[in-house]
């Protein structure tokens, strides 16, 4: 019964079988196959003219603010992080020990401006003095052998034909004296003999006796004119005497004539001694000017170390001035990257303190690797030598910064683009 009503029962239809699912696994796996193709494509293409380098800080040139004397801190006008302009006052130092000096110095000089004004006025002084001395020695000593002349003349003129003349008198009146006392002594007998009368024999006694004084006169004249030459000689050696005495004036003032060369030579002493003086005088103002400290770049005041009342030394370090708009970037790439790299060459610095980028350009690449001018450089001659991959620090001027502030030490990715 069982059995019959199994088999009266209709048949329950089957279902068709399903086919069997395809895996998602290989899509997912051919998916990503094709996306990690599609990005190293990308990659490939992306960094193939590009250089890029996280080992970059910004630079900028820091300028040390020191004394260049020592002295007392009057006033300190900026603080730290103070923005500063070129010029702005920084610190005062107490001037009055350098205005002291300053007005020494300048004393100084003027006396040596009064002392060169004098040499100047003494040079000519002195010339114009010298040479009226030796035009008057000149004049004289011309006037002395005039009269030297003279004296020769008027000597050699009584020595010579003075006495000749006087001389042949004395001989003209020895004769005339001689036959007159011959006639006086032939007439003497004739009177005795009354031959002639005594009125002859008067006249040719009065004859004799005028001879015999004509004769003593020559003769007494002889004596005047030798005494006449002997005056005339002594005038010819004090002649002479005036000739050697004016020649010697005229070597003095020869001599005195070279006071002249000393004057100008302490005139030149005066001059130098001025500009020693002036020089004096500019280093003394510049001392002073020295104690006034100011900013030589616009920047921004940083590491401020000094306060009113401190003593500073030349070379203290006061404080330091970052010029924020003149900065660049410093970025060391592996030597390996540099192949294709040269001035120029386009940049891009991505800053890590705002997420956002500067535009730049290559400046230059340093001439040795960072490693070499470190303070204690590698020394690769060692047994045990490891070849490591350099790094050669590349200057890269920021073009635009968008804004945005960037201060020396920053970290900096840098990418320059090769093509």
């Amino acid at each position: 019964m069982d059995e019959l009503s199994r088999s009266q029962r209709p048949l329950a239809v089957q279902p068709p079988a399903e086919e069997p699912r395809r895996s998602p696994v290989k899509f997912i796996v051919l998916g990503m196959l094709v996306v990690a193709l599609a990005a190293g494509a990308w990659a490939y293409f992306h960094f193939l003219d590009r250089v890029s380098s996280d080992d970059a800080q910004v630079d900028a040139h820091i300028t040390a603010i020191a004394p260049k004397i020592p002295g007392n801190v009057l006033e300190v006008l900026a603080k730290d992080n103070q923005p500063v302009k070129a010029g702005d006052i920084l610190v005062r130092i107490d001037p009055r020990d350098y205005q002291a000096r300053v007005d020494i110095a300048r004393a100084a000089l003027l006396q040596a401006q009064s002392q060169l004004h004098t040499a100047q006025t003494v040079v000519p002084l002195t010339n114009e003095t010298t040479q009226s001395g030796a035009s008057g020695a000149t004049a004289q000593l011309a006037d002395a052998m005039a009269e030297l002349d003279r004296a020769r003349l008027g000597y050699e003129q009584a020595a010579s034909s003075d006495i000749a003349v006087v001389e042949a008198n004395v001989r003209t009146k020895q004769a005339s004296n001689e036959r007159a006392q011959a006639d006086l002594a032939r007439m003497k007998p004739l009177l005795d003999k009354t031959e002639i009368s005594r009125l002859q024999y008067d006249a040719y006694q009065a004859a004799a006796r005028v001879a015999e004084s004509e004769l003593r006169a020559t003769q007494e004249q002889v004596a005047s004119v030798q005494q006449n030459a002997g005056i005339r000689k002594a005038a010819v050696a004090a002649a002479q005497s005036r000739v050697s005495l004016a020649q010697a004036q005229v070597e003095a003032s020869q001599a005195n004539r070279k006071q002249v060369d000393v004057r100008r030579a302490e005139s030149g002493t005066a001059a130098a001694g001025v500009e020693g003086a002036r020089a004096n005088l500019a280093a003394a103002e510049l001392q002073l000017g020295y104690t006034t400290l100011v900013a030589p770049v616009d920047g921004v005041v940083t590491r401020k170390s000094v306060e009113p009342g401190q003593i500073v030394q030349p070379g203290q370090s006061l404080m330091t001035i970052i010029p924020l708009q003149d900065v660049w970037v410093t970025a060391n790439f592996k030597e390996t990257q540099l192949a294709t790299v040269h001035p120029g060459q386009r940049a891009e610095i991505q800053v890590d303190m705002y997420g956002r980028s500067v535009s730049g350009h290559v400046d230059s690449i340093s001439g040795a690797t960072g490693s070499r001018l470190s303070l204690l450089p590698p020394e690769n001659a060692t047994g045990n030598f490891v070849k490591v991959v350099q790094r050669i620090p590349v200057k890269i001027l920021i073009d635009q910064t968008n804004g945005l502030v960037l201060r020396p030490g920053m970290n900096v990715d840098a990418t320059i683009f090769t093509k």
